[in-house]
C-alpha cells in the first residue's frame, strides 16, 4: 500500500502519517458543505455541557474555508456557546452545592478532605464570579467546568449570561474578524508552511499553558 494518500481538493498528496494535516483538511472541508454551520452550532452547544473539544477548531476551519463568512461563523458560535453554557449552568444549579460537597466529603486522601476543597472552590467562585466567568469565556481555561460550577455556586444567571456573551463574542468574534481580513492570505501561508505552522502553534500553546500555570500560583499565594 502506498504511503501517500490523495486528499480531495488538493494538488499535492499528503503522507498518511501526517495526521495533523489530514485533520486540518477534514475541518476545512466543512466550509464547502451545507452542514458546516450546523456542525458549528452542535459543537458550540455541546462543548460547555459535555464535549471537551474547543469550538475554536470549527470556527477557524470554517473561517479559513470561507473567509468572507467569518463574522457570521464567529457570532453564531458565540451565541450558541453561551446557550450551551446556560444549559450546563442550569444543570449545575439543579444538582446544587450541597450534593456536590456531600459527594466529595466521602473522598479523602490522607489529611486532605475533598469536601473542604469543594466548599472552598465554590466560595471562591461566589466571591470572584465575574472574573471566573470572564476568564473561562475568553481564554483556554475550560468554559465547560466554570459553566457547571457557576450553577452549583448559585451565582446570578443574568450575570453569567451577560458576562459570557461579552467575552465569548470577544473570543470567537475576534478570531473571525482576523480571518475576515486576512483569511485568504493566512490560508495560503498555512498550507504552504503547514509543518512549520504546526510547530509554532504547539510552542505557543506550551508557552500559554506555562503562563496560565504561573498565574494560578500567583493568585493562590
Amino acid at each position: 500500500m502506498s504511503d501517500i494518500m490523495e486528499q480531495p481538493g488538493q494538488s499535492k498528496p499528503v503522507a498518511w502519517w501526517h495526521w495533523h494535516r489530514r485533520l486540518y483538511d477534514w475541518v476545512i472541508q466543512w466550509a464547502d458543505t451545507r452542514f458546516g454551520v450546523l456542525a458549528l452550532i452542535i459543537l458550540a452547544i455541546t462543548e460547555p455541557v459535555c464535549v471537551p473539544i474547543p469550538a475554536d477548531i470549527m470556527v477557524i476551519g470554517l473561517c479559513l474555508g470561507k473567509p468572507k463568512r467569518s463574522l457570521r461563523y464567529g457570532l453564531t458560535c458565540s451565541f450558541f456557546s453561551v446557550l450551551g453554557g446556560t444549559i450546563a449552568f442550569s444543570l449545575g444549579l439543579a444538582i446544587g452545592p450541597e450534593r456536590v460537597i456531600s459527594f466529595f466529603e466521602q473522598i479523602s486522601f490522607g489529611p486532605v478532605h475533598l469536601g473542604e476543597k469543594a466548599q472552598q472552590a465554590l466560595e471562591l467562585y461566589r466571591r470572584y464570579d465575574f472574573w471566573a466567568i470572564a476568564i473561562s469565556a475568553l481564554t483556554p481555561v475550560p468554559y465547560m467546568i466554570f459553566s457547571w460550577v457557576g450553577g452549583m455556586a448559585e451565582v446570578s444567571l443574568l450575570k453569567f449570561v451577560g458576562v459570557s456573551l461579552v467575552f465569548r463574542t470577544m473570543r470567537f468574534g475576534g478570531e473571525s474578524l482576523l480571518f475576515y481580513f486576512f483569511g485568504e492570505r493566512a490560508r495560503r501561508l498555512i498550507e504552504k508552511y503547514f509543518n512549520t505552522a504546526s510547530v509554532v502553534v504547539i510552542i505557543l500553546l506550551m508557552i500559554l499553558a506555562y503562563a496560565m500555570k504561573q498565574l494560578e500560583h500567583l493568585f493562590a499565594e
